[in-house]
């Protein structure tokens, strides 16, 4: 399939890029960043041709009415450029559970929805209305994306994160929607409004449970990672520490025997560890996580691990020895690997805080 995404460099759009590229990677992702979008021969030559069109482009931070209006025009614009290419690509719109409020952001996505499904009934195009709760996750913008991008951030720099006004609310990780939206691509799932449900929770119930994340980790534990919306929470919060915070030293005790070292410890829940050895200029890796929590740890011989995010930008290298025990974790999103850079063999010690499924592996091949 040929998929253009507008918005594709936002938010929701880099984790639906990393899930298509992980789930489909035969497919071709056509990205519409905002200077593309606001250029018409741009825009007509990115919507040529494809068979899908998923629409994220969207304004939620500025004036009232440029926020409503914002919404209004962007959509506008899109039923305007698909009407002018002449498809009858299968839509999906990023909409969200505020639409139809009287706030000028959910009036402007409420318009935004009624103008993308008019096209969709004049073109006979199958249309997907995505309503979503509040998202969260990996990448999220502080102060702007979610107050849980705010909270990690504030978190990882040891801040103390103050709630403003505490309430209930629905938190739904932006993997799980880019989920949603693979499987409507994937299957030609009927058309329609969907509203995915998220995890019930309170400002004040996620502060509590980012806390006691942050408190084990800091503390060099790996927290108990048994439900999926702690290890969600837990990645989010892990987004924030990287490149920065690593390597993490580790404590050594040396004596007459030798040196002792504990290279991770985990408060509950399924763990593995593992064991490898590699030669000479060879690399390792070379693949990425969307949900598992990695460690990597040389304990003889030197090498360089090299980690960088899925949807592109630099690249974050670690030069490390088994002389002086350090870790680096690998952050989700981001593919990695490890190279023998000395001149004898290597020998390092994973753990992931699963046991490795080959049925799920939940491991993507992506070059550094």
């Amino acid at each position: 399939m040929r998929i253009a995404v507008t918005g594709s460099a936002g938010f929701l759009g880099r984790h639906l890029r990393v899930r298509l590229r992980a789930l489909r990677p035969g497919d071709e992702i056509v990205c519409i960043p905002r200077a593309v979008f606001a250029d018409d021969s741009s825009l007509l030559d990115a919507l040529a041709g494809t068979d899908a069109v998923v629409h994220l482009a969207g304004v939620n931070r500025g004036a009232p009415e440029v926020v409503e209006s914002g919404n209004v025009e962007t959509s506008e614009r899109l039923a305007a450029m698909l009407a002018k290419v002449g498809g009858t690509q299968r839509l999906v719109f990023a909409n969200s559970v505020q639409a139809g409020t009287a706030s000028p952001y959910g009036r402007g996505k409420a318009r935004a929805s009624d103008i993308l499904s008019q096209w969709a009934g004049r073109a006979g195009a199958p249309y997907v209305d995505l309503v979503l709760p509040n998202l969260y996750g990996e990448s999220g913008r502080p102060e702007y994306n979610s107050f849980v991008a705010t909270f990690c951030h504030q978190l990882a720099r040891g801040q103390t994160p103050r709630i403003d006004v505490d309430r209930d609310l629905e938190l739904l990780h932006a993997q799980d929607a880019a989920a949603l939206v693979v499987e409507h691509l994937a299957t030609g799932a009927r058309a329609g409004t969907l509203r995915p449900a998220g995890t019930p929770t309170t400002v004040s119930a996620v502060l509590g449970r980012l806390e006691g994340l942050a408190s084990a980790y800091r503390g060099g534990r790996f927290p108990h990672l048994g439900d999926p919306f702690t290890l969600r929470l837990f990645n989010t919060y892990r987004s924030f520490l990287h490149p920065w915070a690593f390597p993490l030293p580790l404590l050594s005790h040396t004596d007459a025997r030798g040196t002792f070292v504990e290279t991770s410890q985990a408060l509950g829940g399924a763990s593995q560890s593992s064991y490898s050895t590699t030669g000479v200029g060879v690399t390792r890796g070379n693949h990425f996580h969307l949900r598992k929590v990695e460690r990597f740890l040389v304990v003889s011989g030197q090498a360089r691990i090299a980690i960088r995010p899925v949807w592109g930008g630099p690249v974050a290298s670690f030069d490390v020895t088994g002389n002086q025990p350090v870790a680096v974790d690998m952050p989700t999103l981001h593919t990695h690997n490890l190279t023998n850079t000395g001149g004898e063999p290597l020998s390092t010690i994973f753990w992931a805080n699963e046991i490795y499924d080959p049925a799920d592996p939940d491991t993507f091949a992506e070059v550094v």
